[in-house]
């Protein structure tokens, strides 16, 4: 009797130990397969409910997007267009809802302002019931965060895409006085537009052919899992910078970690010209001050990252020492940190630090 009691205690605490670590679910929970993709593998919920054509001839895809208006009417009282770039969820509608909260607490200040998210598609999106349009761009479920070329219905990148688009808002016979465009994203989004800003042919032709009045664009970065570096140096874990040792990580110094095997897009500069672009944009990094888990389940975790930090807000802080150390003065960006923010876009792009970000409204609350 006592040895079944005892074999009894020992299985009950084994289920117990099983229950905690998770290696079996609790009564009443589903068990998820070990063999189910990864959440940004997985369709969307939703696609974008307007199209932008990307490209010309036979090489010509459509960009989905959430929007504000109309991209094809003019109206003369747009003066600032807002790009929010979506996470690796591709979750452009929960995206455009925070745009809209930011556009609402910025108040006045926000007066003519069109909002856009625009949605990069993946393959496994083509699951969805009905499918996808015929036309629809879209990607890997990796391969949008870096630029690299679509999957069909045509080899567009995604920086491309986001050109596309900056060229339709800066259009002066759609939105005449239209002074200013923002780009923004966060997470994967921020991966992109962090990546863009230093590659960007669009905004490189808009500064050197501005007309009186015409469109800038500003970019607004805000708590990727990596940045891309223009040179071997990564950050020390006691202050300062090292080359890294490219043979036990070769990966950290390609892109999108660093300039080597730059896709298509990024090819057609040298690395110090994208240096110099990168540098000369009119950029805000946002850093969430409690995006701090080394373990988030969407942090890159690869060498190639886990060589810039060990969370997503010291690998922010350390890129932005790097610039700094790099090119003194000449390092112009606007660093903020968000107190009492994770790993989150609505609660970044809607909290001080992100309503002044995107409308530049009031000055958020300085980091303690």
């Amino acid at each position: 009797m006592m040895m079944r009691k005892a074999v009894s205690l020992r299985g009950g605490l084994l289920i117990f130990a099983l229950l905690v670590a998770g290696l079996i679910p609790a009564p009443g929970v589903a068990a998820e397969s070990v063999d189910a993709p990864p959440p940004h593998h997985r369709a969307v919920r939703a696609i974008g409910d307007k199209a932008l054509p990307v490209g010309a001839g036979t090489r010509l895809g459509a960009l989905r997007l959430y929007a504000s208006q109309s991209l094809d009417a003019p109206d003369p009282a747009v003066r600032r267009a807002i790009v929010l770039v979506h996470g690796r969820l591709r979750n452009a509608d929960v995206y455009f809802r925070s745009a809209e909260t930011a556009r609402a607490a910025a108040g006045e200040q926000a007066a003519g302002a069109l909002l856009v998210a625009p949605q990069f598609l993946a393959d496994p999106d083509a699951d969805l019931a009905g499918g996808l349009p015929p036309d629809a761009l879209r990607w890997t479920p990796e391969g949008w965060m870096g630029g690299e070329a679509a999957t069909a219905p045509a080899p567009i990148s995604s920086f491309e895409a986001l050109d596309a688009l900056v060229a339709r808002l800066a259009d002066r016979r759609l939105f005449p006085n239209l002074a200013e465009i923002v780009v923004a994203g966060h997470s994967g989004g921020g991966q992109v537009v962090q990546r863009y800003a230093a590659t960007s042919q669009e905004a490189d032709a808009l500064a050197k052919d501005r007309a009186p009045g015409g469109a800038v664009v500003r970019f607004v970065v805000a708590n990727p899992s990596s940045y891309l570096y223009f040179s071997p140096e990564r950050p020390m874990a006691g202050g300062g910078f090292a080359a890294l040792d490219l043979a036990t990580c070769p990966r950290a110094d390609r892109w999108k970690y660093g300039l080597a095997d730059r896709p298509p897009y990024a090819a057609g500069r040298s690395g110090a010209e994208i240096e110099a672009a990168y540098l000369s944009r009119d950029l805000t990094m946002l850093l969430g001050a409690e995006d701090r888990n080394p373990n988030h389940p969407a942090l890159d975790k690869s060498c190639a990252a886990e060589a810039q930090g060990p969370n997503r807000m010291e690998r922010g802080l350390a890129y932005a020492r790097y610039l700094a150390a790099r090119h003194g003065a000449a390092f112009r960006h606007v660093v903020r940190v968000v107190p009492g923010v994770g790993h989150d876009g609505d609660g970044m792009f809607t909290s001080p630090c992100g309503v002044e970000a995107l409308f530049a409204s009031e000055p958020c609350p300085a980091a303690p």
